[in-house]
């Protein structure tokens, strides 16, 4: 196949301005245009406020500092996502999932040594809260800004209001070089070979490019509507395919993390924006109406009699079986979604443009490395599913049936089961080694799983038998906890950073 010139993308959003950027930062010199097409008729889902660490490195590599973008977006830091009311288990009814930092060099091995000693049924504490730096900034409203004199290192990820966002990175993209047209795309054109030829818009006119990149959404306009790929749906996995949601006024404080608390037949969202609060009810239509979720939202917000306005939204879980097919790429909802539990859609998106054309360079700017892509991407997004899949499996709550088919749910991967096998010891080997062997610390790192299995109280029995632990057998808890308290003296609270 002839190298790619030219790209076309269809669709803006944050999505497919961040594929923009990166596009014309990275391949201008090389001499390839870029074009983004979006009707100004379509709208954007717009909903997804929060990311992981990996949004650092994009703003990173775009040479765009968070005092030009922050203000204009909203933006607080987040340092950590909250999971209350998962687990009923008696002192792990709330956990923080934080994001890492240069500390957890201190924290993480005793956390590691507790799990273990804790797993052999001694009566050790192992609450994640008490041995990770950002879960206790996420817990008190502290920013994971350092100040300058405490030299430790932290990965931490926004929120921000993604429309806004989508707007910046569009001004940033057209002043780099990439062509934006406002048009409404009226049909795709495919050659003899089955590849995407041109697009005609409704105004007349036509485009042609080398490559496309979807980036239309769930509706998939390129890749599954006119290249007919197939869509692969986590729907025996992942429950739900639905959210309301609804903006509150911010209140005087902010937090720095993302709230996530259990619902009926879901879960809720709580996002701290400069501007407001962003609130929504993921949940299971199949278990729940869209009215009934509504309400039980409006109820969670003291809002019950408010006139406040909502949207619904439905959620298209899953992904394509091909992600780069023919001369057509997928990015974003395009592609693929597994729901927005941790905040995983936007670094996905960053995940395929950064691989897709570190492929695609190797493969001297052709499809040469099309299968080995798509390989790598369904394997990422099978991991990202499985992490989220345990949230909802290893939940402990009785209350509703939702609740109840998730925990006794046997559609499970084999990495899934084998991953939890090798942490109640029915595999021989533990769990670092089992991370290890499938490959998959880079999806989420073994800090991670323990941190969720251990945060939902996902242990056995305290066995009364064993013999008692020596002194320097076991963590010392209290210095544990005094030395991320002394720690967190060195940071200041979310609403200051957040204005300087």
């Amino acid at each position: 196949m002839k190298p790619y010139k030219s790209v076309v993308i269809l669709g803006g959003g944050t999505a497919g301005w961040m594929a923009a950027n990166y596009l014309i930062k990275k391949w201008k010199d090389k001499g390839i245009s870029v074009t983004l097409v979006e009707s100004p008729d379509i709208g954007i889902v717009g909903v997804g406020e929060g990311s992981t660490p990996s949004m650092q490195n994009f703003f990173h590599d775009m040479d765009i500092p968070e005092s030009k973008w922050m203000p204009e977006c909203h933006a607080t830091y987040k340092a950590g996502i909250t999971f209350a009311g998962w687990s009923t288990k008696p002192g792990f009814e709330k956990y923080c999932h934080p994001f890492p930092c240069e500390v957890d060099a201190f924290s993480s091995s005793r956390f590691a040594h507790s799990c273990r000693l804790r797993r052999f049924g001694h009566d050790v504490d192992v609450h994640p809260d008490k041995f990770f730096l950002q879960s206790y900034l996420s817990n008190h409203q502290l920013s994971p800004i350092a100040n300058h004199s405490f030299p430790f290192l932290n990965f931490y990820g926004y929120h921000f209001d993604s429309g806004l966002l989508g707007e910046f990175l569009c001004k940033v993209a057209v002043e780099r070089g990439v062509k934006h047209l406002q048009r409404k795309v009226e049909q795709a054109h495919l050659d003899e070979q089955g590849n995407i030829r041109s697009l005609s818009f409704a105004e007349g006119d036509s485009i042609s490019g080398d490559l496309y990149i979807d980036c239309s959404g769930f509706s998939s306009v390129l890749l599954q509507k006119t290249l007919g790929v197939d869509f692969v749906p986590f729907s025996e996995n992942l429950f739900n395919d639905s959210a309301v949601v609804m903006p509150t006024p911010r209140g005087d404080s902010l937090n720095s993390q993302t709230i996530s608390t259990a619902m009926k037949h879901g879960w809720a969202w709580d996002i701290p924006l400069t501007s407001r609060t962003g609130n929504g009810y993921v949940y299971s239509s199949s278990f729940c109406s869209a009215d009934d979720a509504e309400t039980e939202l409006r109820q969670k917000l003291d809002l019950l009699d408010s006139d406040v306005e909502v949207r619904h939204l439905k959620m298209k879980v899953g992904r394509t079986a091909h992600h780069w097919f023919k001369n057509c790429l997928g990015v974003g909802l395009s592609q693929g979604f597994i729901e927005p539990l941790e905040a995983t859609a936007l670094h996905l998106v960053q995940v395929t443009i950064q691989e897709f054309m570190l492929n695609c360079e190797e493969g001297n700017f052709t499809d040469q490395n099309r299968d080995k892509f798509n390989q790598l991407m369904n394997r990422r997004f099978e991991g990202v599913r499985d992490y989220i899949v345990a949230h909802y499996r290893l939940n402990s709550r009785t209350d509703t049936e939702y609740w109840r088919a998730n925990a006794s749910n046997q559609k499970l991967s084999e990495s899934l089961i084998r991953i939890l096998n090798s942490w109640t010891g029915g595999l021989k080997h533990d769990l670092d080694e089992e991370i290890e062997q499938q490959g998959i610390g880079h999806f989420f790192p073994i800090d991670s799983w323990r941190i969720l299995l251990a945060g939902y109280g996902f242990l056995p029995p305290i066995k009364s038998d064993l013999a008692p632990l020596g002194k320097f057998q076991k963590v010392d808890i209290d210095h544990q906890i005094d030395f991320i308290q002394r720690c967190a003296l060195n940071y200041r609270s979310q609403m200051e950073a957040v204005e300087h």
